[in-house]
This record gives C-alpha cells, structure tokens and sequence, in this order.
C-alpha cells in the first residue's frame, strides 16, 4: 500500500474539508490517470494497488468515495463492493466501478453488486472528473477547489 502525494499524513477526513477518495487499481497506468484527476480536482487520495488490503483501508479512512477496478487480482471488485456494502463502516460510501468490461449486462452485473457509477476503461478524463464531481458535490465546502472545477 502507498499513499499518495496529496494525502496529508494522518489527518483523517473530518480534519480538512478536501474529500478523500481511495483508488484501488492495479495497473500503474490506470492509477496514475486516477489520481491525475482526483488532484485536479482537489481531493486527497489513498491509492491502493491490491485487492487484499483495500477493506482494511476502507475500514480505517472511511473515505468520501472509493474507485474500484473489478478486474483484480486476488478479491475482485465485484467481492469488494458486496463485502463495503455489508459493513456499518463503509455501507454509505459510493463506490464507481472503473473497469474494462463494457458489456450492457456487465454494466447491469456491477450496479447489481452495490455499484453507485461505472466507467468504462478507456475513459476521458473529462466524464471521470464527471462522475466523481456528481458523487461528491454534496460533500464539499462552497470554498473547496474541487467545487470550484
């Protein structure tokens, strides 16, 4: 596990008014995008690159949003959402599947399993930034640079 530059040592959420997001997303690549727009957009991120350690950091941030790849190695991100939507914890947070399945009933298979969005891979950076603006407005300061974007 590592954390991003923009994630502020140990303060959690309630300390700062930037949402926090966990990114979980096993190709350097994909991460890389992700967090290119969550820093663009103002949010401090966790980024996680495998599935096991993603629930546990969940648990611990309970962060304002949570992207997560299905196609995982170990725990996919369809077992993922089912076991974040069954904790007290993290029952709330939305999560946006970001994945590589493009399929009309792989779409209906992800929402199914708890999904609040869904991107597919590849995206614009532009309808990412989208999404998690629509999931996170409500969340943010009038004054964050997030709801200034």
């Amino acid at each position: 596990m590592y954390l991003a530059h923009s994630f502020m040592g140990d303060q959690k959420k309630h300390y700062s008014r930037r949402p926090l997001v966990l990114a979980v997303e096993d190709h350097d690549d994909s991460l890389l995008l992700i967090s290119y727009a969550l820093e663009s957009l103002g949010c401090r991120f966790i980024c996680q690159a495998e599935s096991s350690t993603a629930l546990v950091v969940a648990k611990e941030y309970q962060p304002d949003l949570i992207m997560l790849d299905i196609l995982l190695p170990g725990l996919s991100g369809l077992d993922i959402v089912r076991h974040l939507k069954r904790e007290p914890l993290t029952c709330d947070i939305p999560v946006v599947a970001v994945t590589a399945l493009a399929g009309s009933e792989d779409r209906e298979r992800i929402i199914r399993a708890g999904f609040n969005a869904y991107i597919s891979k590849p995206y614009m950076i532009e309808d990412l930034e989208a999404i998690i603006h629509s999931l996170l407005y409500g969340k943010l300061d009038s004054h964050s640079a997030f709801e200034m974007c």
